[in-house]
């Protein structure tokens, strides 16, 4: 009777809400205050190094030396207002969404490839222009992407997942479509981008290995033929086995991005004193914005780089792990592979570890469609983090009912069974007294 009563009061101080709000409060050590350190450091370095890394070539361009710092600074304003909207915002509010934005998505991928509609930069036609800026669809993409997936396997039990038909529709099919269309830009880099975040959203909603597999070899087929078909893709592989073998061209950029980091030793040359930026490094404060930082902040510089991104996909997990029900889980889960697998591409390309693909930094190289979107996603994760540890119920990953979120009875709930449980038996009814 006694571990009974402890248990009432030990439910009741968890449905309290004075406890809930303590636990919801936003405090130094919360997820949701660690994560928006963690973004709004990467988001301060990336705007430093442009301004450093861009002034040369903004300065030969354009006559001014602060252009892109200037552009990049109004997208990071932008982009935090966004930020703070979605992390305040329901992230619940947010199913069924992808089924909107998802089609508009591609229609505005089709609209590129599009002559006088897409705007051709760089050899590719991965830009719309509407006047006083333009805007990148393939960097959307990734976000309709992440909310269709997320919407459409939670609501799939687990057990449907023992069917390949149920595993592969609709998203192998929608991640094709998505895929062929950015491959057509052409932009191979975004491509495989977009379908890591695919399989990876596919994994945590409980696929087997046996149907990810095939799915995977077969899209890894796909990218080798696409990479090897066309001239300087394959010359880019060519330069990443070998740069020195053609080092005035096609290994050129790999060389120079290597001098860059190399030059920095332990501490760097210090800030603005870049060599490399002087347009020897192509694309410095864009795709090699890294090479730049390594160079003028040194190994100590890329290391804090190198810990915001593993803390921040830390927290992602995290956050996916302790989500309020599955639809948390996976939206949580596609935006940390996203952020995590994008940087690596980067990172890789410039240490000349992974050929170069032509992947911008999150958060800190330049562009402004990319920079929005990835705060937009952050700002969802922030706010998934907050929920997290509100007080909600919260669901296991892998565990649900078809069509219904699959949460755990709350506190509420617990504490009336629990209080039923621990209740004495009533008393029996004098006889002939009516109910």
């Amino acid at each position: 009777m006694a571990s009974s009563n402890v248990a009432v009061r030990s439910a009741r101080r968890a449905t309290d809400p004075k406890a809930r709000a303590t636990r919801g409060q936003l405090r130094p050590g919360h997820p949701a205050v660690l994560l928006s350190i963690a973004v709004g450091s990467l988001l301060l370095l990336g705007l430093i190094m442009i301004l450093s890394a861009s002034s040369v070539s903004a300065f030969a361009t354009y006559g001014s030396s602060f252009l892109f710092f200037q552009r990049q600074l109004m997208w990071a304003l932008v982009g935090l207002l966004c930020f703070v909207f979605f992390a305040r915002l329901d992230y619940h509010r947010l199913r069924g969404f992808g089924y909107v934005l998802f089609p508009v998505v591609i229609g505005l991928l089709f609209a590129v490839l599009i002559p006088g509609v897409g705007v051709v930069s760089g050899g590719s036609a991965r830009w719309i222009s509407l006047g006083l800026f333009s805007f990148q669809p393939s960097e959307i993409a990734k976000l309709a992407l992440v909310l269709f997936a997320a919407d459409v396997f939670s609501r799939k039990d687990e057990s449907t997942f023992d069917s390949f038909s149920h595993t592969a529709l609709p998203l192998i099919p929608a991640l094709g479509i998505l895929a062929v269309l950015v491959l057509l830009q052409p932009d191979l880099g975004t491509t495989l981008v977009i379908g890591s975040i695919g399989i990876g959203v596919l994994f945590v909603a409980g696929a087997p290995i046996s149907f990810l597999s095939p799915i995977a070899m077969t899209g890894a087929a796909i990218t080798t033929v696409a990479a090897l078909a066309e001239p300087y893709r394959r010359a880019r592989i060519f330069a990443f086995l070998n740069p020195w073998a053609d080092p005035f061209n096609t290994g050129y950029q790999t060389i120079q991005s290597l001098i860059a980091v190399g030059s920095g030793g332990w501490l760097g040359v210090g800030l603005g004193a870049s060599r490399q930026k002087w347009l020897y490094v192509p694309n410095a404060h864009t795709d090699f914005i890294y090479a730049i930082l390594a160079e003028e902040t040194g190994l100590l510089g890329t290391f804090v780089v190198l810990g915001l991104f593993a803390f921040l996909t830390y927290m992602g997990i995290r956050t996916a792990r302790r989500a309020p029900d599955r639809f948390g889980t996976l939206l949580a889960a596609g935006i940390t592979i996203w952020i995590a697998l994008q940087a690596l591409v980067n990172i890789g390309a410039v240490i000349a570890a992974l050929p170069i693909t032509g992947v911008p930094l999150p958060l800190v190289s330049f562009g402004g469609t990319s920079l929005v979107v990835v705060l937009v996603a952050v700002g969802i994760l922030v706010n998934i983090a907050y929920q997290s540890e509100s007080g909600r119920p919260q669901a296991r990953t892998r565990a649900q009912t078809p069509g219904r979120r699959a949460e755990r009875p709350t506190s509420r709930a617990r504490t009336r069974t629990t209080a039923r449980r621990a209740r004495p038996a009533r008393s029996t009814t004098p006889p002939g007294r009516r109910r």
